[in-house]
């Protein structure tokens, strides 16, 4: 079944019955930082889902037009033997049975991108988001890319910024997070599947240094991962980092190091880390440690 949620009855979305898989902790996250992703990378999250015995929920809210492209992401996955449905759904369904129904058995869970903001008001404090949390915990790897991988983390950037008086500034503008600056970057609660780390996206590509960068300085959790497009930040079920794609994630690390005082505008840090890690390359969070990928002959 490939329609969209929305011209379901609920007697066919109780009719689900997938079986449950065996997987006794919690699920990988793949973290996709925008911009095209390469066949690898859709195989990669496919695989982890289960290959050809996953089946994967989309989740398109974020984008307008997210029931057609949910449905086109959907059919990727399909095309390589998964099962895959497309899943779009509004606030008030979002705390339905019958919706809840179709995630009890996903072995894997996608978010689609455009503003962050609009996912996080569908889902946020809704059971499908509790429904969503214990499928990951048992073992179901959930992803997304560009506003999809903002909203995993506790701290969610909105792509808001308060000089302008917390409404989106001009995209690509020279004019925008040219400070670092306190109470500059505007917040706003995420999904929490990570809270040691606040996550950017098309980082390189959209010179977004400035906005992460001030985010670490001034508040905890102190890191952040700046995910590059058409790259992934893997975050394993044993915790560890690790970076698949074409580009880099950019790691800001200053949970060793010193700020300045609260009371200060221009934020400050010293004896923090920096971390350009390519594909291939690992990252602990616990300790700080990074390594890259062997070199070739």
């Amino acid at each position: 079944m490939r329609t969209p949620l929305s011209v379901f009855s609920p007697a066919l979305l109780l009719a689900v019955t997938w079986a449950v898989p065996t997987a006794a902790q919690s699920g990988p996250l793949y973290i996709v930082g925008g911009g095209p992703q390469t066949p690898a990378m859709v195989q990669e999250f496919a695989d982890l889902a289960g290959g050809r015995s996953a089946h994967i929920v989309v989740m398109g809210m974020a984008s307008v037009n997210g029931e057609r492209s949910g449905e086109a992401k959907a059919n990727d996955f399909r095309e390589l033997g998964s099962t895959a449905r497309n899943v779009w759904i509004t606030r008030e369904q979002a705390d339905l049975d019958s919706v809840v129904q179709l995630l009890t058995t996903a072995t894997g869970i996608w978010f689609g991108g455009g503003d962050q903001n609009r996912l996080a008001d569908v889902l946020r404090g809704t059971a499908v988001e509790r429904a969503i949390k214990a499928r990951h915990a048992a073992g179901a790897v959930v992803g997304g890319t560009s506003a999809g991988a903002a909203v995993l983390s506790s701290r969610m950037i909105t792509g808001r910024e308060a000089k302008y008086g917390g409404d989106r500034p001009p995209r690509d503008s020279s004019d925008a997070y040219i400070t670092i600056n306190r109470d500059n970057v505007v917040v706003a609660d995420g999904l929490s599947f990570l809270d040691n780390v606040v996550i950017d996206q098309h980082f390189v590509r959209r010179k977004r240094h400035n906005r992460l960068m001030s985010l670490v300085l001034e508040n905890e959790p102190h890191l952040g991962a700046g995910i590059d497009e058409s790259t992934a930040l893997v975050v394993e079920s044993d915790g560890t980092w690790r970076v698949s794609g074409e580009s880099v994630v950019v790691i800001y690390d200053a949970r060793g190091g010193s700020t300045t005082a609260p009371s200060a505008k221009v934020l400050g840090g010293a004896n923090m880390r920096l971390h350009v890690l390519p594909s291939g390359a690992t990252f602990d969070p616990r300790t700080g440690d990074a390594t890259l990928p062997a070199r070739q002959p």
